[in-house]
């Protein structure tokens, strides 16, 4: 059947503008923002129509077993089929072990059952650098040639100059690199995770550098 794509920059700039929501504070460990995350997109999916599975599983022929999915979005409707799904929207991993990165990919993009194919995926991964972006972007690419998803790949990594986590998202289509866009997360006054993007995070920060050279203007 044609795929069904969803516009995934849509879904990444909501993830941005919601991750305050979360309630992720300072105290949680990596295992609960996985959580967090993962239970964002299956409420999204929901609020769509589609059905959340939380660790649901696809078969993946190269290995010749099933591989869990950290998030599957199904598509049903009576009206066409009262006994099966019609097909699989969204696969969507999510990652925190940086050694995992090609991992991940190959889940999201595995060789599988027709009827287990994603029409959309989403990665969202933690990176140990923003140097690591274009080998995986190229894996990406590789790998949907034949898959032929929608992607959305999310990398995450610390910028130790500024303090925060710079969040780099990427929109693919089968041809190939579609969209980016850039994010900021960080730990606001009260020591919990918000996310804004890059440039309301620099009109911010230059804003906050005028406000400080004012009182110190104002202090001589």
């Amino acid at each position: 059947m044609e795929k069904q794509y969803f516009n995934l920059i849509q879904f990444f700039e909501g993830y941005v503008r919601n991750y305050r929501r979360m309630n992720l504070t300072q105290l949680h460990n990596r295992s609960m923002f996985t959580k967090r995350e993962i239970d964002y997109f299956a409420n999204l999916g929901e609020m769509l129509g589609f059905d959340s599975f939380v660790e649901d599983s696809k078969f993946d022929q190269s290995m010749g077993r099933s591989r869990p999915m950290d998030l599957a979005l199904w598509k049903w409707d009576a009206r066409v089929d009262d006994e099966n799904y019609l097909y699989l929207a969204l696969h969507l991993e999510r990652e925190n072990n940086w050694n995992n990165d090609v991992d991940t990919i190959e889940k999201l993009f595995s060789l599988t059952e027709e009827g287990f194919i994603p029409h959309n995926v989403i990665g969202i991964q933690f990176i140990e650098s923003a140097d690591r972006i274009a080998y995986l972007n190229n894996l990406v690419i590789e790998k949907n040639l034949s898959q032929k998803s929608n992607a959305l790949m999310v990398y995450r990594y610390v910028d130790p100059d500024f303090n925060v986590e710079r969040v780099r998202a990427y929109s693919f289509t089968p041809k190939g690199l579609h969209e980016t866009r850039n994010a900021v997360c960080k730990i606001d006054d009260y020591r919990y995770w918000l996310m804004c993007f890059d440039e309301e995070y620099t009109a911010f920060e230059e804003e906050k550098e005028k406000s400080q050279g004012s009182i110190l203007e104002g202090s001589k």
